[in-house]
């Protein structure tokens, strides 16, 4: 495994440690609130479209598995729906590479979308407690909403930015 590769690896899962040990604080005891953004779902896509090459599908599959341990969900389900979610972004990277962000953000948002709306028709069809769809509609709107912000945290904090067309073609002959 090549430097970057396991540096970009590492850092993506302390990333997901981090954003997962977050996520477990007690934050607000008993108060109602509004559901908050999948951070992590947008820091693996933000990944995938910006270095294919240092984030390995098993390592989605696996920080996903761990996190879905973690919080008591359905085990295996979300990590499924990330990783084809993921790896349908990363077969689309390349045409996606010279496009504006407004339209990697549109894209982006609708393949969060349809992730979303798999899971919960998954979760109705094996009869697995689902949330409401009000807070569901909540829950996607504030990931798409999060996404440019996890998008500049990523650029500031790991240098993630996206690869130019001189390293996507180092990366197809290495």
């Amino acid at each position: 495994m090549k430097r970057p590769v396991l540096i970009g690896t590492v850092l993506f899962c302390l990333a997901m440690a981090v954003l997962l040990f977050l996520r477990l604080l007690p934050l607000s005891a008993g108060a109602a609130r509004l559901p908050g953004p999948d951070v992590a779902l947008c820091l693996a896509l933000a990944w995938v479209l910006r270095r294919p090459d240092q984030l390995a599908a098993p390592v989605i599959a696996l920080a996903f598995a761990f996190q879905d341990i973690i919080l008591f969900h359905p085990l295996g389900l979300w990590p499924a729906i990330v990783l084809v979610g993921t790896e349908a972004a990363r077969l689309r990277e390349n045409r996606w590479r010279d496009q504006p962000f407004m339209v990697e953000w549109l894209r982006t948002a609708a393949l969060i979308g349809m992730m979303m709306l798999g899971y919960r028709i998954i979760q109705v069809l094996f009869m697995l407690p689902i949330p409401a769809l009000g807070q569901a509609i909540l829950h996607f709107i504030a990931t798409v909403a999060a996404y440019p912000l996890v998008v500049l945290a990523a650029r500031l904090l790991f240098g993630l930015r996206r690869i130019t067309p001189v390293e996507a073609e180092q990366m197809r002959f290495a």
